[in-house]
């Protein structure tokens, strides 16, 4: 395999201006049998009726990335799993810590 496979070579020569300008898109291409097996693939999921998460910007130091990053598909669950036992004990602490309430004033 090459090194830089975005590269133009022999096999794989640079489009030219009409190339470009006659190219069509791939579902227009395709048989009208794997064009329809290709939408109804790509379809398929549609959106989640009751979203369970949230998607939300976080800085997290490099190191810590990495490490869940090489640890292979599934990573950002597991962050997200390494994050609600965290929380978990942090609630657990705070309600331990939690002065008792005082009785109702009248």
């Amino acid at each position: 395999m090459r090194k830089n496979a975005s590269r133009p070579d022999r096999q794989n020569p640079e489009w030219t201006a009409k190339e470009i300008r006659n190219a069509r898109p791939l579902l227009e291409v395709l048989p009208d049998e794997t064009a329809a097996a290709f939408r109804r693939y790509r379809g398929q999921r549609g959106p989640q009726k009751a979203p369970t998460k949230e998607l939300i910007s976080l800085r997290v130091d490099r190191d810590v990335v990495a490490a869940y990053r090489s640890s292979g598909p599934g990573w950002q669950a597991r962050a997200n799993e390494a994050l609600k036992a965290g929380l978990g004990k942090r609630t657990r602490r705070r309600r331990a810590t939690k002065p008792a309430r005082t009785a109702h004033r009248t």
